[in-house]
């Protein structure tokens, strides 16, 4: 099956990139439904909950439109996929479970993209937060449950962008296979579990024991999903944003 990338897709049914997770957080009790305006009644991510706590996670708005999730990993520094930087106008919405209000507000200065689906954002101020601790080569292994995170779409809803989550989801999915991600560079295929990312969920993370292995770029909104594999490409972003 094709798996494409996970920007909310204006046609319906496109199984495309998407944006994920970052460190910790498991799924809470379900919490209110998002109040934001939604085609139907929908479930979080596709399927999963509410994530308690994620001070690391970020909503990426381009040109003033939600487009995909990231995680702020150091005071001026943004980690998200490179699919979700093409549009310009970057501004993130930090440290909030609410992409409409709370958090601090931030706007991107200067992007830096690698070949494989992974882009660094630095940010026009410094903010204070709980930064997404990022993971080493050798971190992920065949088998091993897994968080991703995101504001994606909650159903396949016809067009993505008419159902995203105003609250930050979380779901469990189990890791398969290394893979590759939308650019063909190192990523990780994990298996649906209590859910699935979708598109809007592109960019956010998946983690593991509270620790960032992945960002989010492809999943066919059914079983699979690919994260490329931020353990693979430390030292480029260690270059570049010092951590």
């Amino acid at each position: 099956m094709r798996i494409t990338r996970l920007i909310p897709a204006v046609a319906a049914a496109a199984v495309s990139v998407l944006a994920l997770l970052s460190p910790t957080a498991s799924a809470a009790p379900q919490a209110p439904a998002p109040t934001a305006p939604v085609a139907k009644a929908v479930q979080p991510i596709i399927g999963g909950g509410y994530a308690q706590n994620a001070p690391w996670a970020a909503r990426l708005f381009s040109n003033g439109r939600e487009t995909c999730s990231a995680t702020i990993i150091a005071p001026t520094w943004i980690l998200t996929a490179k699919h979700c930087v093409t549009g310009g106008g970057l501004q993130f919405r930090i440290g909030s479970l609410d992409q409409h209000s709370g958090g601090t507000v931030a706007s991107g200065v200067q992007t830096y993209t690698h070949s494989s689906d992974l882009a660094l954002v630095r940010l026009d101020r410094s903010v204070s937060a709980t930064y997404a601790t990022l993971g080493q080569p050798g971190t992920v292994r065949v088998g091993q449950n897994v968080q991703v995170w995101g504001w994606g779409a909650t159903s396949q809803c016809g067009s993505e962008a008419n159902c995203q989550s105003r609250y930050l989801k979380v779901a469990d999915v189990t890791v398969t296979s290394g893979c590759t991600d939308a650019y063909g560079g190192s990523a990780i295929c994990a298996r649906r579990g209590n859910g699935i990312t979708a598109g809007g969920d592109s960019g956010g993370p998946m983690t593991l024991n509270g620790v960032q292995v992945g960002v989010a770029s492809t999943s066919d909104r059914q079983t699979t999903t690919a994260y490329t594999n931020v353990t693979a490409y430390r030292s480029w972003i260690q270059q570049i944003a010092g951590v």
